[in-house]
């Protein structure tokens, strides 16, 4: 089943006019002040993109912009006051995955290990903010505004598993070409190459990469991921083609992609030498 629209309108619960209202209280505020977006995007720590993005409703203040933007405004309380408004306007978008996604993300959440193969895009619990708005802006048929901040935020939320205690075993099997399409730019880019090597750091992650070159390859039918969940010693297999998603629970097809992921990691980079790649690739630029 495909996502047609956001499970809640928006409007149901006033998110949409607490983030318009609030970006124009930024920038009236901005110009009382006699400053440009520019200034604001360096006293907050922020791209100049994005302070245009939240004036025009676009993008959504977060709590941490919120509480520079007050002491560079001078805003008297205004912007902080906002702020469990905020934080529970985007707990409720997290909370609202699509249906179809559901299931999937639960067991993603509390899975012990995790295992993607990826071969077109980042993963998601991959992707920086400003590429999530690229996939998502480059959707078809085109999102509204209200879906694409939902989903990034959706997507953002999805990472907290890094964070869980006791770490799960996470492991990546990335194409070189999912390197090489700078989607965004190069700005988007560059920062999307370097919060994956920070990824790769993290002593519970292995990162490795499929070389372009390589002539030998037992997975050509698309991405997957593959998963064990919590409290079974057995994996579940994830694929998602044309927004067509399906868990696999049967033994006979799950045993089929494990096979292919070991595969597929015995011929790629071992785990060090992606991030040596990954650095030659920023360093060309």
């Amino acid at each position: 089943m495909r996502e047609e629209r956001p499970e809640r309108p928006a409007e149901a619960d006033g998110t949409a006019h607490l983030f318009a209202a609030l970006g124009k209280q930024i920038k009236v505020l901005r110009e009382a002040c006699g400053m440009g977006q520019r200034e604001l995007a360096t006293a907050t720590h922020v791209s100049l993109d994005l302070i245009s993005a939240i004036e025009r409703n676009v993008r959504i203040p977060q709590p941490r912009f919120l509480e520079l933007a007050e002491v560079a405004l001078d805003a008297r309380g205004v912007l902080t006051a906002a702020i469990p408004d905020v934080k529970a306007a985007l707990s409720r978008a997290r909370t609202r995955h699509p249906e179809w996604y559901r299931g999937y993300a639960k067991l993603e959440s509390e899975a012990v290990e995790l295992h993607f193969y990826a071969d077109q895009g980042v993963p998601g619990l991959l992707q920086t903010a400003e590429h999530a708005e690229c996939v998502f802006r480059n959707h078809r048929p085109l999102l509204d505004e209200e879906t694409i901040e939902k989903r990034i935020a959706d997507r953002l939320h999805r990472q907290k598993v890094f964070e869980r205690s006791p770490a799960p075993v996470i492991s990546y099997v990335l194409e070189e070409a999912v390197l090489d399409r700078p989607l965004g730019g190069w700005t988007v880019h560059e920062a999307q190459l370097r919060h994956i090597l920070q990824a790769s750091r993290m002593r519970n992650v292995e990162l490795q990469v499929m070389p372009t070159e390589v002539n030998e390859h037992p997975n050509l039918q698309g991405a997957f991921n593959l998963l064990t969940p919590k409290g079974q010693h057995h994996h579940v297999g994830y694929t998602e083609v044309q927004e067509h998603p399906r868990l696999i629970t049967a033994p006979a097809q799950v045993r089929i992609l494990a096979e292919r992921y070991g595969i597929m990691r015995a011929v790629a980079l071992p785990p060090r030498r992606p991030m040596e790649l990954i650095e030659k690739k920023l360093e060309r630029r």
